[in-house]
């Protein structure tokens, strides 16, 4: 019979910093292509961590983002087309419709109930 993977390994041990930080050792940095400041996803399980390298995740899922962005013939300089009038009604929701001389409705009133 073939010899099979456990599911569970003893991998290394390693000391919590000061800060809280973990230090992953290096083969298995290396073996994840996990870079400083790779996002990593940590779960309990009972009284233990489970940490999950987050970057293949993400990077899988900008290629479906990007796949049906180009499936739907939207394309990056049409996306960034619309950014000002986003941000104009996002800002208007947020703050109230700018008047002339720059200033939102809502600062105008705040100003008068202090």
């Amino acid at each position: 019979m073939a010899a099979t993977t456990p599911i569970v390994q003893f991998l290394a041990t390693t000391i919590i910093g000061e800060k809280g930080q973990l230090t992953v050792p290096k083969q298995f940095r290396d073996d994840l292509r996990l870079e400083p400041g790779a996002p990593v996803t940590v779960l309990r399980m009972g009284n233990g961590l489970i940490l999950i390298p987050e970057q293949e995740r993400l990077e899988n899922l900008c290629k479906r983002v990007s796949d049906a962005m180009l499936g739907a013939g939207i394309t990056p300089e049409s996306v960034l087309e619309t950014l000002p009038d986003v941000r104009k009604q996002l800002y208007e929701e947020r703050y109230g419709a700018i008047k002339a001389g720059g200033k939102s409705r809502r600062s105008a009133n705040s100003r008068r109930s202090k």
